[in-house]
C-alpha cells in the first residue's frame, strides 16, 4: 500500500437539461473543447452540447467520430487527430466504447475530460478504466487512467431515448458490481478506500430489481420518471464509484483490483467463441452472475436474480446467449484461467466446478 496516493469520485449533473450546467463546471479547464463521439450518440446530443457551448466561452474547435470500437488503432487516430491535439478539453459523447476511446484519449494526452453518456448500458462514462479491443474484436487491455471523468452530464431526456435493449444490457451489467466486489474483496484486511467502494457496490443491486422493470417500461414510453432515472443513476454511477474505489494502477500496472469477478470472467471468456460479438455484454454478464453465485453456494440469491432475470428477458440459459454444444463451454473453461478476474476470488478456481456451475444455471434456468 502506497504511503500517498490520491482518490478521484465522478461528479455529476442529472437531467433534461444537465447541459445547461457545462459553463459553470469546466470555467476552470481551459477553453478550446473537442467533441469526440459515435455516429448515432452525436446525432442526438450534438446539436444540445453545442447550444450550451455557445452560451459559454468555451471555443468549439471540432467533433470526430471514435472509429465505431474502443480499439487501439481507434486510439492512435484519436491521438494523432489535429483537433484532439489542439483542445484543451475533450467532451466523449456516446456508449461505453466511445466513451473509453475519448477518455484514453484524453488521458494520454493530458486533457481535461468530461463524459456525455447517451445510453445507460454500463459506468463507462464515470469509471476510469478504459476498454480497449484489437481490430479483430478481441481483448487488448484495461487502460487506467490517471483518474475518472471530470464531470458526468447525464441527460435523462436523451437516454430515454435511446434504444431499450442498452438499458435492458445495462441492467444486466449492473447486476454484477455487488456480487463480484463482495467476493473479490472477501477475507481481505480492507483500508479505507476499497472499503468504501465495496460499501458503495452494496448500493447496485436493491435498486434494480425494484426499478429495473417499470425503468424499461419508461423507456419504451421515452419518459425519463423517478424509476427510470434511479435505475440509470445505479448503472452510471453508483456502479462507477464501485469501481473507482475497488482497483488501483500505478503507470498502468495493477496495484489491487477487486473491481470484478467470476462473471466477468465468464464473460471474456466467452467472447473467445465466434458467436462472442452476437450478444449484448451485460446480457452474457447477466448469466456470468448466476454462473458466479451458483459457483460460490449462494443459491438463494441465484435463485432471486434468476426469477429477476426470467422476467426482464436477461439470459437464464446457454440457448439465450447462442451455446448449444458442449465443446463451446468448454472453450470457456480452457479460456478462463487466462483472464485476470479468474484470480478475483478468495479461493483457487477451479475449472471443473466453474463447468459445472455453468451447467447447474443452464439446468435451473430451463425450470423456470
Amino acid at each position: 500500500m502506497r504511503e500517498n496516493y490520491s482518490v478521484y469520485l465522478p461528479q455529476y449533473s442529472v437531467g433534461p437539461q444537465c447541459y445547461d450546467e457545462i459553463g459553470a463546471v469546466t470555467r476552470y479547464f481551459g477553453k478550446k473543447v473537442t467533441i469526440i463521439g459515435g455516429k448515432t450518440a452525436l446525432q442526438k446530443a450534438e446539436s444540445s452540447i453545442k447550444k450550451a457551448i455557445d452560451k459559454t466561452d468555451l471555443e468549439y474547435l471540432d467533433t470526430v467520430w471514435y472509429g465505431g470500437n474502443s480499439t487501439e488503432n481507434n486510439l492512435k487516430a484519436m491521438l494523432n487527430h489535429e483537433a484532439v491535439k489542439n483542445a484543451d478539453i475533450i467532451f466523449g459523447v456516446g456508449g461505453g466504447r466511445a466513451v473509453d476511446t475519448a477518455k484514453a484519449a484524453a488521458d494520454t494526452l493530458d486533457k481535461a475530460y468530461f463524459s456525455f453518456p447517451t445510453v445507460a448500458s454500463n459506468c463507462a462514462p464515470t469509471s476510469a478504466i478504459s476498454v480497449l479491443y484489437n481490430d479483430d474484436g478481441s481483448l487488448s487491455r484495461y487502460y487506467f487512467t490517471k483518474k475518472c471523468p471530470l464531470h458526468v452530464f447525464i441527460n435523462t431526456k436523451i437516454i430515454a431515448d435511446s434504444p431499450e435493449e442498452l438499458l435492458w444490457a445495462g441492467i444486466g451489467d449492473a447486476l454484477s458490481k455487488e456480487c463480484e466486489v463482495e467476493l473479490a474483496t472477501r477475507g481481505k484486511a480492507l483500508f479505507h478506500t476499497p472499503l468504501i467502494g465495496l460499501k458503495a457496490a452494496a448500493a447496485c443491486t436493491d435498486p434494480l430489481l425494484e426499478f429495473g422493470e417499470e425503468a424499461l417500461r419508461s423507456i419504451r414510453k421515452k419518459h425519463p420518471g423517478f424509476e427510470f432515472t434511479q435505475v440509470i443513476l445505479d448503472i452510471i454511477v453508483s456502479t462507477g464509484i464501485a469501481s473507482n474505489m475497488t482497483c488501483s494502477a500505478v503507470n498502468n500496472k495493477i496495484e489491487y483490483y477487486y473491481n470484478s469477478s467470476l462473471a466477468h470472467c465468464f464473460y471474456n471468456a466467452y467472447m473467445a467463441l465466434p458467436q462472442g460479438h452476437d450478444y449484448r455484454h451485460g446480457a452474457v454478464v447477466s448469466y456470468g452472475v448466476l454462473v458466479l453465485l451458483t459457483y460460490d453456494g449462494q443459491i438463494e440469491m441465484r435463485d432471486k436474480i434468476a426469477a429477476f432475470n426470467k422476467k426482464l428477458g436477461l439470459p437464464v440459459t446457454l440457448e439465450e446467449i447462442g451455446i448449444s454444444e458442449e465443446h463451446e463451454i468448454d472453450v470457456i473453461i480452457e479460456k478462463a484461467p487466462e483472464i485476470n478476474e479468474w484470480t478475483c476470488v478468495p479461493y483457487k478456481a477451479d475449472q471443473k466446478k466453474y463447468k459445472e456451475a455453468i451447467l447447474a444455471v443452464n439446468e435451473y434456468g430451463k425450470s423456470l
